[in-house]
């Protein structure tokens, strides 16, 4: 589990000024709140991209709520067909900033899976609500959870089984890697993988192509209401309350537009919030993403999990204890040193980076949280942690606090060191 300095009073207050944020959002009152002059956004009109995705959510609600527009800004959200077109939409100016898988991001800041670019993180966009899912081909052979999965995948030629996960320094690449090698089952000896856009994952599953694979909602409930497949796993059964996506740019384009960046950050966050302040506010927000321009699925297929109400496919049912977040008290959208540093040490760990990376620079480097605490500040009542760094427990007992990354990268059973060039 997560810890941080985040106390329930303080939620009661800042969820109860969440659920009143929208009496803001009057037409005479949005530009009153955003001082011009000085701290006007130099560029005003933002085109963000997205994935069809639940975690979308803040970028869009941003702008279909208006918040953008009391931070002076207008959005233009932006869908885009794989997570390779956002990375290179997103380093060639295309795109102003991105919903953004946190490891892509810091493996271009590295020259992992693309050229080397110098990138920024404005804000997290979402803790958990991602999931393997295995065939129904699978559970028909009896394979229904870890320890019958490693049996069949032991009783198989080595790469018999084919897995997908959708960038290769996904959060989907590493929930994915971590889960197998949990389970005793090395991802790149035992296995196959290969990358897959999110929004083609189930029909891929459909016509045969891989055994299983891991992404974001709601394409692992669709599977289960196609009968394609199940979740044998989520990802805060992997690491409660993981990080997710983030709000991605590049660092030039913070050094360029410092007050756009603010602003963008802000509106986002003042979003977030307000899809967690309450079970309507997800339901109008299930509502809107279902709709063609962003998702383009049924709403049921994104409530039920948006809501934290899991099944899967299995018979199992359960009220999620720690279910896609967007806020949490800002526990959510604060930009952890702790939560990039994993990723690297994980890239270390598969052999991605040859060179041992100075983690907490990097970090520093990626993670703005000076543009971060002062959109903090601009939207307000929005609580700050004492420490940039927090401490999780993962599946495998392992806890995780940013200590000690190098000794923690090095210290897996299942890696792939011996195989770096």
């Amino acid at each position: 589990m997560s810890h941080s300095s985040f106390s329930a009073s303080r939620r009661k207050l800042l969820l109860a000024s969440a659920a009143a944020g929208g009496a803001y959002l009057l037409p005479g009152l949005r530009n009153a709140v955003w001082a011009a002059g000085s701290d006007a956004p130099e560029k005003a009109s933002l085109r963000v991209g997205f994935i069809p995705l639940t975690d979308c959510a803040p970028v869009v609600m941003a702008a279909v709520k208006g918040f953008d527009k009391k931070y002076g800004l207008t959005l233009q959200p932006s869908k885009e067909a794989s997570w390779a077109a956002v990375r290179d939409k997103l380093t060639s100016g295309e795109l102003d900033a991105a919903h953004a898988l946190y490891g892509m991001i810091y493996g271009l800041q590295l020259g992992v899976a693309g050229p080397q670019h110098d990138m920024a993180s404005l804000m997290t966009l979402n803790n958990n609500g991602q999931a393997i899912t295995l065939s129904s081909q699978l559970k028909a052979q009896g394979v229904t959870d870890a320890a019958s999965l490693t049996r069949a995948v032991a009783a198989q030629p080595k790469g018999a089984f084919t897995f997908a996960h959708t960038f290769p320094t996904s959060t989907h690449a590493m929930w994915l890697y971590y889960w197998l090698a949990s389970a005793g089952i090395h991802p790149f000896d035992d296995v196959r993988t290969l990358v897959v856009p999110p929004p083609q994952m189930v029909m891929n599953m459909k016509i045969g192509n891989m055994s299983g694979f891991c992404v974001g909602e709601p394409w692992n409930q669709r599977a289960i209401s196609d009968n394609i497949g199940f979740t044998v796993a989520t990802s805060q059964q992997i690491w409660p309350d993981h990080p997710e996506k983030i709000l991605a740019t590049r660092a030039e384009w913070v050094n360029s537009f410092p007050n756009s960046a603010r602003a963008l950050t802000a509106a986002v966050l003042e979003a977030a919030r307000w899809i967690d302040a309450s079970d309507d506010n997800r339901r109008e927000t299930a509502a809107v993403l279902a709709q063609r321009a962003w998702i383009n699925t049924r709403v049921e297929t994104l409530e039920g999990r948006m809501l934290g109400q899991y099944q899967d496919g299995l018979g199992k049912s359960w009220q999620e204890t720690h279910p896609m977040r967007f806020f949490h008290d800002g526990a959510v959208s604060f930009p952890w040193l702790s939560d990039g540093m994993w990723f690297l040490t994980q890239m270390k760990r598969w052999g991605m980076l040859s060179a041992e990376p100075d983690y907490l620079a990097v970090a520093r480097q990626i993670n703005r949280i000076d543009i971060y605490k002062q959109a903090a500040s601009a939207v307000g009542n929005v609580a700050l942690p004492q420490s940039e760094l927090r401490s999780s427990t993962l599946i495998d007992g392992k806890v995780w606090d940013g200590s000690d990354p190098a000794a923690y990268a090095a210290g897996f059973a299942l890696n792939r060191q011996e195989k770096q060039k």
